[in-house]
């Protein structure tokens, strides 16, 4: 394809910039319009994917036919079934009347389903049929339906490792894939950022009657040098904050650094059950840091108790050791340590990181009170597992054995509780 006739097509669909894979895309994309080949878009989240069905389906012998694009991740999964392929009336709770589907209204037309990648198990193996066959059933009827629908879908899932974790089915993804397209990320075509933020400023300028902004060069290589995770979505948000919120319109780095943030991280798209692994994993992290906070507690207090010991030991006949306050009297982080007074009136104190064991001794007549041998202190250390249980015993036990209760008291998914459960045997 020409280069004039790419740049027709940029201008038509509203696409900017000037990149090679960009190019690469559109192209693949005029070539494959006239066929009924399924194409499967891929990219990240917010890099574009959405012109190019456009594209495939103004191009193709379908353009006057309908064209109707289905988000399947915003579709409960109870209702998918129901809104592709239709369903009868009192196939199930609700349905007072019969539906036509996607797939039946679409028919002689183009179907773009985006998201693809978020669709349950059972609604891939219908979606399959129909691709196969042209042939579909609606819910809660046994008549075979015709369709005749071109098929483009878009995900920015890695596919490959979905069909490794059995979350989508590995012939479905081949029938989808017969033509891929690949929209390039923003952070690999740099020189379109600034064709892509001029626009932006320049339409949001003119929407709200106002001067547009424009970079001075440090600012235009900040905005180069960004990996911008929401790509251009993301770059265009941020546009029109700069273009609304600054009085000056001349943009420097330092007014651009407010809008940019550079400590977000990659902010892409997460499955719900791989967020519950990131809030267990969380939790863990937590949980660890402070198992060895206790276990280095238990260690200054095992200290504590060979100093004092010691102290004991080597101290001369008739020496007292009194505490500086009394014990009723004395906070968890008091400032005050024991001190040993011995005949002459010479005084050692105890390290303040001891603070918390302050004995009474008489050494003489009198006989040793409260004091014990440091070995009798010794405490068997619990591992990690079972402080875990106990900690999930108690949980249980704080909200009557609710697990969904217990589960969001510790910060875990209900799920993973369970599996602590049976491992335990709570």
């Amino acid at each position: 394809m020409a280069k004039q006739s790419i740049q027709q097509i940029k201008q038509r669909f509203g696409i900017i910039g000037s990149a090679q894979e960009l190019d690469r895309a559109i192209d693949v994309a005029l070539q494959v319009a006239p066929t009924d080949l399924s194409v499967l878009i891929t990219g990240e989240s917010g890099a574009g994917k959405e012109s190019f069905p456009q594209i495939i389906h103004q191009y193709s012998r379908r353009k006057h036919g309908p064209y109707f694009a289905i988000n399947c991740g915003s579709i409960p999964e109870g209702t998918i079934d129901s809104e592709l392929f239709g369903h009868e009336k009192g196939s199930f709770t609700g349905a007072t009347g019969a539906r036509k589907g996607y797939f039946e209204v679409a028919n002689g037309g183009t179907l773009f389903l985006d998201e693809v990648g978020e669709l349950p198990l059972s609604t891939q193996a219908r979606l399959l049929r129909v691709l196969e066959t042209g042939e579909f059933i609606k819910v809660g009827s046994s008549k075979v339906e015709k369709s005749d629908v071109r098929v483009v879908a878009a995900t920015n899932l890695d596919m490959v490792q979905a069909i490794e974790k059995g979350k989508f089915r590995e012939d479905l993804y081949y029938r989808l894939n017969t033509v891929p397209i690949r929209v390039p990320p923003l952070r690999d075509r740099q020189e379109d950022i600034p064709l892509l933020f001029r626009k932006f400023a320049g339409d949001c300028a003119e929407k709200y009657m106002m001067p547009p902004i424009t970079l001075t060069d440090d600012a235009r290589a900040m905005l180069v040098s960004y990996h911008w995770p929401g790509n251009v979505r993301q770059l265009k948000n941020i546009t029109e904050q700069v273009s609304v919120i600054e009085r000056e319109r001349t943009i420097t780095p330092e007014i651009l650094q407010k809008y940019i943030p550079y400590n977000e991280g990659r902010m892409l798209p997460v499955s719900v059950s791989k967020l519950k692994e990131a809030d267990y994993r969380s939790f863990a992290n937590e949980r660890e840091i402070l198992y060895q906070v206790l276990f280095d507690m238990k260690k200054d207090i095992s200290d504590l108790k060979q100093v004092v010991k010691n102290i004991i030991e080597g101290a001369p006949a008739h020496a007292s050791v009194h505490p500086t306050v009394s014990p009723a009297d004395h906070p968890v982080a008091h400032s005050s340590t024991p001190t040993i007074i011995s005949g002459d009136h010479t005084r050692v104190s105890v390290p303040a990181k001891y603070e918390e064991f302050q004995p009474t001794l008489t050494i003489g007549d009198n006989k040793v009170h409260d004091i014990q041998d440091a070995t009798e202190y010794e405490e068997s250390t619990k591992s990690i597992s079972e402080v875990e249980k106990e900690m999930i015993a108690k949980a249980l036990a704080r909200h009557n054995g609710k697990r969904k209760s217990a589960a969001s008291d510790l910060g875990i998914s209900e799920r993973t509780l369970y599996r602590k459960i049976k491992e335990y045997g709570l």
